[in-house]
């Protein structure tokens, strides 16, 4: 199972890379942890939103109303949760924002479309058995180094009760990793970094190079 962070490939150096990274990793199943923003994919593939995306793609993604001809692959998981190569996989699309987070999702207008919302938080909780939990935001306590202090407490609520054996994290652009309660968290590089592949058997993640053509 191939995992990506970060692609902003509506770049086309990023976008080579993004492509670079799928060749070489020939998946079946791929996963993508937001700032994909390009959506004509190679393989199929099951992200979640970022905080930079297409916004109207993805509001369609989210209410099942694609008909984008540029829309290829690409499937949404946004407060869901989905079976792929035995693992039950789940994610929160977006960002957070506390001028945003209790206001109705409808309400949000724009490039507000961004954020996740208590309605979102409040749908993820409810799902169960997760093995894979995917988020943009991080929880508190993960060593990446920003010059603002690091950690959704929403995102701490959510790891704790749903309880995933491993929770990827997007956003940071950045490697690094920690466990929270019995669950592995790692944020993973960009796509023009790194790639990794995930064994579905043991969790186990591993990293490589992206080609650079």
């Amino acid at each position: 199972m191939l995992v990506l962070g970060d692609a902003h490939a509506d770049d086309r150096d990023n976008r080579r890379a993004l492509f670079a990274a799928y060749r070489e990793a020939n998946p079946d199943v791929t996963l993508q942890l937001g700032d994909l923003m390009f959506y004509d994919l190679p393989a199929p593939t099951w992200f979640i939103g970022g905080n930079n995306e297409d916004f109207d793609t993805i509001e369609a993604l989210r209410n099942g109303l694609v008909s984008n001809s540029q829309v290829r692959n690409a499937h949404l998981i946004a407060s869901t949760a989905v079976e792929l190569d035995g693992l039950r996989i789940a994610g929160l699309s977006g960002n957070f924002a506390p001028t945003q987070y209790d206001r109705p999702r409808a309400n949000l207008v724009g490039d507000r479309r961004r954020h996740f919302t208590h309605e979102d938080v409040e749908k993820a909780m409810e799902l169960d058995s997760v093995d894979v939990l995917m988020t943009h935001e991080a929880p508190h306590g993960l060593p990446v180094a920003e010059d603002y202090d690091v950690g959704c407490s929403h995102i701490d609520d959510l790891i704790s009760a749903l309880s995933p054996d491993l929770c990827l994290i997007g956003h940071h652009h950045q490697h690094a990793e920690t466990t929270i309660g019995e669950t592995q968290v790692v944020s993973v590089a960009p796509t023009w970094e790194r790639y990794y592949i995930l064994d579905p058997e043991s969790l186990t993640l591993t990293w490589h190079k992206t080609p650079t053509s």
